[in-house]
């Protein structure tokens, strides 16, 4: 419920800050003391439409903030979870008006679009007026109503579940359908392609190991004559291992004659043969690892030329052959199962839609006993309300909205609800915002509202003037029906009706007042108790002179209430 109200430079408001508790709570004054003003800055802070002329005159911005404690798990919590909001403890809505005209919004002091602000409030607030019954106009709403009273809502998530796994079911159905037909009308290229693929049988990986290889041969090609040149120089006729070789033995002859010269020679040469012989073996090597056949580099070429004539042909490198000749193949595939899938498919659907049918028409039945209770509980409450000739009525038609081909209904169920009143014997019945007027409207409303009680309805009820234009008993129904309401949310209520007022659990009494020294008027709220409350009630009903026979008045309707 609404814990806290602060308004502060919103048109006569200076400052305010208001504190609510459960119940019943009336808010009464004079005409022009703010009444509206105050409900119009409440509308604000709950993402109603902002104007810079709302901020109080010379100020460069108003603002507004309500704090709301909605229980664990409540709507409004949700929503706030939703945007990614901090959502323990209250709820704290605050709107900076600025008089240029641009307004800032804000949820637990983090900054949320108007329309966050507005989805969290409309979980949180119902404002109800002559010219505001939201509740009343969407036939949407009438829907969710007629099923909270009738304890619909296992009913309704069964109903949505099957209607998802239909819509499901019906999808699957058609993207295979569409996968078949397509494959049908390729199935010659599907297969040409299939076979093609098939026998040119590309491997992962295979164009980069062969354009490695043909590259390893084409070098080789080109250094095998350096290595053979190079062979023969060390090896060959021209090889200096011969003479080397006769030059080491005749000194190794003299040796003994004179070691200390030649012996130094004879290490030279011995490492020279060595490092030749080495030379010898590691170009023999060479040579050996540059042999390939001609051949062999034509075939590497040939196949990487048929890899890539392919990838041209088919629109996708030559690396993703592998995957596309699976897909032919899973393509061809499917069409030879298609027609077997189609016919499971289609089983399914058909089990899907009978499924959702029971559902429905178990909800439809669901509805149509919540609908005749509920024309009862609204039409008892009729006449106390000066209706007494009026009926009303939960009209259940067949939803028109329906999709060729698919399942009539929709994730709710298959109906359509709207509220009728017939408000005259003999009277056309019809659709309760275009038949009943701005004070009948009201009253219906009134009367849908207790019988839902606290089913179906936001946290917080606030009523404009329900009372406008009714007196006496009327008046005093209307007051004994709010209290009512009380007991199972809290209401606010701006009345003229002292019997509405006299029924009050907390009582605010709107004035306005000279504020700045007597410069500008400002707005004002008292919270009233017993004899102050006594005498609002006793203005109430009669007027600018209090009389003591209204004092009586007041104190019997308050006696009375109590």
């Amino acid at each position: 419920m609404l814990v806290q109200l602060a308004i502060r430079d919103i048109v006569l408001i200076d400052r305010l800050e208001l504190e609510f508790g459960p119940g019943l709570t009336v808010l009464t004054g004079e005409t022009g003391a703010g009444k509206s003003i105050l409900l119009d800055a409440f509308s604000l802070a709950l993402g109603g439409r902002g104007d810079g002329s709302l901020v109080r005159s010379g100020q460069g911005q108003g603002q507004v903030v309500a704090i709301f404690d909605p229980p664990p798990g409540h709507p409004a919590r949700l929503a706030a979870a939703e945007q990614g909001l901090d959502i323990e403890g209250d709820l704290i809505l605050r709107r900076a008006q600025m008089a240029d005209g641009r307004s800032r919004a804000f949820v637990n002091d983090q900054p949320v679009s108007i329309q966050a602000l507005r989805a969290i409030g409309d979980a949180l607030v119902e404002i109800h007026g002559q010219h505001d019954d939201r509740a009343l106009v969407d036939p949407n709403v009438h829907r969710a109503l007629l099923d909270a009273f009738g304890n619909n809502g296992a009913l309704v998530a069964k109903t949505r579940a099957a209607h998802a796994a239909l819509r499901e079911a019906e999808k699957d159905l058609r993207e295979e359908t569409a996968a078949v037909e397509a494959a049908r009308k390729e199935a010659d290229y599907l297969g040409f392609a299939h076979a093609e693929l098939a026998k040119l049988s590309p491997r992962p990986g295979e164009e980069e190991a062969l354009a490695a290889q043909r590259t390893a041969m084409q070098q080789a090609e080109k250094v095998s004559g350096d290595l053979r040149d190079a062979h023969d120089s060390v090896a060959g006729d021209g090889s200096p291992l011969s003479t080397l070789s006769a030059a080491l033995r005749r000194l190794e002859r003299r040796q003994p004659q004179a070691p200390h010269l030649i012996d130094p020679a004879i290490r030279a040469l011995d490492s020279a043969l060595n490092a030749l012989e080495l030379a010898e073996q590691a170009l023999d090597q060479a040579l050996r690892d540059a042999e390939f056949d001609p051949r062999a580099l034509e075939q590497v070429e040939e196949r990487l030329f048929a890899l890539r004539a392919a990838a041209r042909k088919y629109g996708a490198p030559v690396e993703r052959l592998p995957a596309l000749a699976e897909k032919f193949a899973a393509d061809l595939a499917a069409l030879d199962a298609g027609e077997a899938r189609l016919v499971a498919l289609a089983k399914a659907r058909e089990a899907a839609e009978a499924d959702y049918r029971a559902r429905a028409a178990e909800l439809t039945k669901a509805r149509q006993k919540a609908a005749s209770a509920l024309d009862r509980a609204v039409t008892a409450e009729l006449p106390p309300l000066k209706l007494e000739r009026a009926v009303f009525s939960t009209q259940i038609a067949t939803d028109p909205d329906q999709s060729p081909g698919q399942a009539r209904g929709g994730p709710e169920g298959a109906e359509r609800v709207e509220f009728w009143v017939q408000t005259n014997p003999g009277a056309r019945p019809g659709p309760l915002m275009k038949v009943a007027s701005g004070g009948e409207l009201s009253r219906f409303m009134l009367a849908l509202k207790v019988a839902l009680a606290d089913k179906g309805s936001s946290p917080t009820l606030v009523f404009d003037e329900i009372d406008s234009g009714a007196g006496g008993a009327a008046a005093d129904a209307i007051g004994q029906r709010l209290a009512r309401l009380g007991a199972k949310v809290q209401v606010l209520s701006v009345t003229h009706a002292p019997q509405v007022a006299a029924r009050a659990t907390t009582h605010m009494r709107i004035s306005k007042d000279l504020a700045d020294k007597g410069a500008r008027a400002a707005t004002q709220v008292a919270p009233l108790q017993d004899e102050h409350r006594r005498e609002e009630i006793a203005r109430m009903i009669s007027g600018a002179k209090i009389t003591d026979e209204a004092r009586a008045a007041a104190a019997k309707l308050m006696n009375g209430a109590e």
